[in-house]
């Protein structure tokens, strides 16, 4: 990139050249042999320490209320944002909890119908006449059948008569 710098090296370093050339008659291998000009290298940037540990910072009046509205509006705005999204995650949370309540539905569904099928096979008549044959079972006598009528009276006083 040319800068303003470079711009004005140039012109003057040609200008100085023919002046050169018109002076002299010398020949042309100085020119030759000439390194060009870095950039700017006549200028030069001076570092000067400065040291700040005796400044005193002087207190604004109206910094410490900026700072207290500014920490204001954020919790405002952070309020307002998660009274924003917490519907929604409401929404998330009730989606979780139906999904593995209907998992629950189906495990019980199936213990249930596993139950069913088992209360099933204990209680079939070929087992209860398992049952009787095992234990010595035998029916009652005729005597001993008590046949509930449900016209009359009630169950305690059939077993008193």
């Amino acid at each position: 990139m040319a800068t303003l710098a470079n711009v004005y090296n140039r012109w003057f370093d040609r200008g100085f050249e023919r002046a050169e050339n018109t002076h002299t008659s010398g020949t042309k291998a100085e020119d030759t042999n000439r390194v060009p000009a870095f950039a700017n290298e006549d200028i030069f940037f001076f570092v000067k320490r400065i040291d700040n540990a005796g400044v005193v910072r002087q207190a604004e009046p109206g910094a410490r209320g900026t700072c207290w509205k500014l920490i204001g509006s954020v919790v405002a705005a952070v309020v307002m944002l998660v009274g924003v999204m917490l519907p929604s995650a409401y929404s998330l949370m009730a989606g979780y909890q139906i999904q593995s309540l209907h998992q629950e539905q189906q495990k019980l569904a199936a213990e249930a119908a596993g139950l069913e099928l088992q209360e099933a096979e204990l209680l079939s008549p070929e087992r209860m006449q398992e049952l009787a044959r095992t234990q010595q079972f035998i029916d009652p006598p005729s005597q001993k059948v008590i046949y509930l009528d449900s016209k009359g009276g009630s169950l305690a006083m059939l077993g008193q008569k």
